[in-house]
């Protein structure tokens, strides 16, 4: 007897997305996004902070529902949420380890008790019912040795322990998941999806809280992953080592999103093309619809005065010379309206803020610093004026816990910072800790108002959010828990800069932001006359700050 494993076929998976939009309240999110994922996909969904990124992940793995169109899976698939929820405070590592183990290793169980069971029928003896016994016996090995096999789980828990440790996550199982950090949290769940057989991986900003060590670990596992991968990610190196097609979410001229092959590279010189495009049709058509608005507002002033020719002008001519202008302002209002604006304006652009200079040099003194169990020491260094430094190291190393030093957050074991008085220090924390229930205007007007009442702003100093281009004003009259983690990311940035620092200290500034942002953000950093210190794992950031000075922890 033949036996048929319901599983279907690796090479037979595929996602399909088709004509998909999602809409939240009034306000779209997806419009009409078409992309199919097969297991040789090497994918990656790129786009401002707030576009739906997150959103058509969801919509892809099955637990969001679009509003409408269609999304078809076949085989299975693993994701990994760019934040991972405690459900309870008493949940441990070990209970997601556990249950990322379970599956793998009941198939294993279920062989072991097929296979005794089909050793104890092949000793009967050949009569018809024994047959039939060892017929079943030997059905049910071979389902539950293709259960195996599709789940490969014969070394999953050496898989597994492996993951964990090269991604540097928390070996104790006895943690409890709400005493970790976002990233600590994220580590744990990352490693469970790398051990995981899935056909499909789908992973939300995967190389956020990842040293060197573990972002290497991990593109290699993906580039060799036996099935489809989709990444959502700003990570401009992973992106370049990795993704194969790109799908760029951000606004385009007719609100589509945009899938480009070519590899990373070939996404943005096509992107960057498109832009200009858009940029210069819609300039022309603001340029026209000027050009018209000034023509009808000419031709309505002279259909005004028009009705006052000079004196002994005929009755009859009067009114020829109105009907004419008449004529001329219709003309006009016709030849406006069809000449409308009906490209969307080009997304914002930072604009980064003339921040002051420090007077004294050096502006930072770290000398013999230590914090037991967060910063090994000693850690000394100065930091000059318009200074540029770098803090390395992988994770658990301390870079966080010194930069909560220099900022006065934490006082140091051993050691001494000294910060010249009066130098304001601008702080971009790795967590956010933005407060619900207000709206994100209302907590940009309070910093701005503080600095303002504490003598920055005395001179215009103060900088306006829409200055900024970090948040559009649909986004800034949204209530904070309503932000996505990018746009409360963006919020944080715009807080630290309403402070008009002297220092800048910027823990993993990268994460969460947009590759155009990030763009941006680099080259302001490179040109500001504040002192900047910053704390990352963004191989591109590295790279691009090559000649800053590098600590390394």
């Amino acid at each position: 007897m033949r036996t048929h494993i319901s599983l279907p076929a690796r090479q037979h998976a595929q996602i399909t997305v088709s004509d998909v939009c999602v809409t939240r309240g009034a306000t779209p999110v997806l419009r009409h996004v078409d992309l199919t994922v097969t297991p040789a996909s090497r994918t990656a969904i790129v786009g401002e902070n707030g576009r739906g990124k997150s959103t058509l992940l969801h919509v892809m793995a099955g637990s969001l529902p679009p509003t409408s169109g269609t999304v078809r899976r076949v085989g299975a698939l693993a994701i990994a949420e760019q934040e991972m929820g405690i459900s309870t405070e008493r949940r441990t590592v070990g209970d997601v380890l556990a249950e990322a183990l379970a599956a793998p290793l009941a198939a294993l169980k279920r062989l072991d008790v097929a296979a005794a069971k089909l050793g104890d029928g092949s000793a009967t003896d050949t009569n018809s019912a024994a047959d039939q016994s060892l017929s079943d016996a030997s059905a049910e090995y071979v389902a539950a040795l293709g259960a195996v096999e599709v789940l490969d789980a014969w070394d999953v828990e050496r898989r597994l322990q492996i993951a964990v440790e090269a991604l540097g996550a928390v070996t104790d199982k006895s943690r409890l998941l709400s005493e970790l950090s976002v990233g600590q949290r994220y580590r744990v769940r990352l490693a469970c999806v790398l051990a995981s057989s899935a056909y499909f991986l789908l992973l939300d900003e995967p190389t956020n809280h990842l040293d060197v060590a573990g972002l290497k670990f991990m593109t290699d596992r993906l580039r060799s992953w036996h099935g489809g991968v989709v990444v959502v990610s700003h990570d401009r190196a992973f992106l370049a080592d990795f993704a194969q097609t790109i799908v760029d979410v951000d606004p385009s001229k007719d609100g589509r999103p945009r899938v480009y092959g070519g590899g990373f590279e070939g996404y943005r010189t096509a992107r960057l093309a498109e832009r200009q495009r858009w940029e210069e049709g819609y300039e022309r058509q603001q340029s026209d619809h000027e050009r018209l608005a000034e023509d009808l507002s000419a031709a309505q002033n002279r259909l005004v005065t028009g009705w006052r020719p000079e004196k002994g002008t005929p009755k009859h001519g009067r009114a020829t010379r109105a009907g004419g202008l008449v004529r001329s302002v219709r003309r006009r209002e016709e030849a406006l309206a069809a000449h409308a604006v009906s490209l969307p304006q080009p997304p914002q652009i930072l604009r980064f803020p003339e921040l002051p200079e420090s007077v004294d040099s050096p502006v930072v003194d770290v000398s013999k610093v230590s914090v037991a169990g967060r910063l090994r020491g000693p850690i000394s260094f100065s930091v000059p004026r318009r200074g540029r430094m770098v803090l390395t190291g992988p994770n658990g190393a301390g870079k966080s816990t010194l930069l909560s030093v220099i900022s006065g957050d934490v006082v140091p074991d051993t050691g001494t910072v000294s910060v010249r008085q009066g130098t304001r220090v601008g702080f971009l924390r790795q967590e956010s800790a933005l407060p619900e229930g207000k709206r994100a205007a209302e907590v940009y007007e309070a910093r701005r108002e503080a600095s303002i009442l504490a003598g920055v702003g005395a001179s215009g100093e103060a900088v306006s959010i829409r200055d900024l281009g970090l948040l559009c004003p649909a986004e800034m009259n949204k209530r904070v828990e309503e932000l996505s983690t990018g746009q409360r990311r963006r919020l944080d940035l715009a807080l630290v800069l309403a402070g008009w620092p002297h220092i800048l200290l910027l823990d993993e500034p990268t994460n969460h932001l947009s590759i155009a942002l990030v763009d941006k953000l680099t080259e302001a950093l490179m040109g500001t006359p504040a002192c900047v210190i910053v704390a990352t794992h963004d191989r591109q950031l590295l790279a691009d700050t090559a000649d800053w000075e590098r600590v390394t922890l």
